[in-house]
């Protein structure tokens, strides 16, 4: 087991203690954010990191790459992470969601050389997109606070506590050499970045307090995966709206990185300018979760 994913796992469950602990800020305006203040503190830093530096290297990518080549990329890591969505689909009790995930990595990898292909959705096997905070959650774990980890974004206490088992569930994270898996590791996270430019573009314009509409977004999100689209209409609370999952694009697994993004851009608009309405058709194939987070990325760094 290396170093790397040891000091990942180390520092989210650090983390997870130091949030639960209450060692942050609160003001209780929301009860599914009783740490508003330190989390608030976080999205501004993951902003800036973002605008600093992910959001310029992955425009820069997105404009010079040729296209076929960037779907090339996404459906290799979209073959990949169908392998974790394949077991989680099978630990919720969703058998035939998990041999059509069987099927999907099946089809991809022997027919699609490696994955670089998505045959199987050409051939109408759907793609899903299961994590461990889902099967937590469909195993009757609460949700927990509203948190915003440092770098890996907008989460929860439960998919905080379930990261590292996403980590260590991520195919990718067992690549050798280390150079291999490093290199690749960027390479899957510029890509899913690239994906949502739309989206973080028309946030940053439609939002007039983004911290609370990525919070809304983000927590209806989390919950309609949860129970399938199956939620009740009553708003969980007084700046939340009911929203049903988006389908998964062909081999996008862009929502595992930047999930404030991912989340908005599948979430109708809860009280914002009526531009805030487009963002799911701008990111409609790059959508799918959790994590929000990157776990195959931060994992190999």
């Amino acid at each position: 087991m290396n170093i790397a994913k040891k000091n990942v796992s180390k520092a989210v469950l650090l983390g997870s203690v130091l949030l639960m602990s209450g060692c942050a800020t609160t003001n209780g305006n929301n009860p599914d954010d009783p740490l508003e203040g330190f989390n608030r503190t976080m999205f501004e830093f993951n902003d800036t990191v973002d605008r600093v530096a992910l959001k310029p290297v992955a425009t820069a990518y997105h404009d010079n790459l040729p296209s076929f080549v960037q779907t090339g990329v996404s459906n290799f890591f979209g073959n990949i992470g169908d392998v974790w969505t394949m077991v989680n689909s099978f630990l919720q009790g969703k058998a035939e969601n998990g041999l059509n995930d069987f099927m999907r990595v099946a089809v991809n990898t022997v027919l699609g050389f490696g994955g670089v292909l998505d045959i199987a959705s050409e051939a109408g096997i759907q793609k899903h997109k299961e994590d461990f905070g889902q099967t937590l959650g469909k195993w009757g774990v609460g949700s927990g606070p509203y948190v915003v980890l440092p770098l890996f974004g907008p989460s929860t206490v439960r998919d905080t506590a379930a990261l590292p088992v996403d980590i260590y569930g991520d195919l990718w994270t067992y690549t050798t050499p280390v150079d291999v898996r490093n290199t690749g590791a960027v390479l899957r996270l510029v890509d899913q970045r690239s994906q949502l430019l739309g989206a973080s573009n028309l946030l940053e314009d439609a939002a007039l307090d983004r911290y609370s509409f990525v919070r809304s977004a983000y927590l209806q999100r989390r919950e309609s995966l949860v129970h399938d689209g199956n939620v009740d209409d009553k708003p969980k609370s007084d700046d939340a709206a009911p929203v049903k999952p988006a389908p998964v694009g062909p081999q996008s697994d862009a929502e595992s990185v930047l999930p404030a993004t991912e989340a908005v851009a599948v979430a109708p608009a809860v009280d914002e300018p009526a531009a805030a309405v487009q963002v799911e058709t701008l990111a409609k194939g790059a959508t799918d979760t959790h994590m929000d987070a990157v776990p195959a990325s931060a994992s190999s760094l």
